[in-house]
């Protein structure tokens, strides 16, 4: 092989550097992202109403996982009521997917049932 076969053939140095520290920026970010939401120094309606820079390309089951006692099943549950898939960013969720989803969260977070709408779960939880 010539020299310009290999040069064609090797990433583009500093154009694959900055995209691999780019990444890693992202990684580290999104990991203290969830440490805080575990560990409850962060409020994930918070975090999707605010919509942080290391979460706008996050799924929201991923988001949602980070928290104590949430699974993959729970997750789910949680999701189908309002028909969001899993896999939606929390960067191209519309202003009332982020609020409907906040409030779920913040009923579920006092013990209230995870209706999005106000009527069902009062009449669920004075039954």
């Amino acid at each position: 092989m010539n020299a310009t076969a290999i040069a064609t053939m090797a990433p583009a140095g500093p154009q694959y550097m900055r995209a691999l520290e780019r990444a890693n920026q992202v990684r580290l970010a999104r990991a203290e992202l969830k440490r805080r939401v575990a560990t409850g120094e962060m409020d994930v309606a918070e975090v999707i109403l605010g919509c942080p820079w290391e979460a706008d390309s996050m799924a929201v089951a991923d988001l949602l996982m980070s928290q104590r006692r949430w699974g993959q099943t729970r997750c789910r549950k949680f999701l189908s009521q309002i028909p969001m898939s899993e896999k939606k960013t929390i960067g191209s969720m519309t202003d009332r997917q982020r609020r409907t989803l906040a409030m779920m969260l913040s009923a579920s977070s006092r013990g209230r049932a995870w209706s999005a709408t106000p009527w069902v779960t009062d009449s669920l939880t004075t039954a």
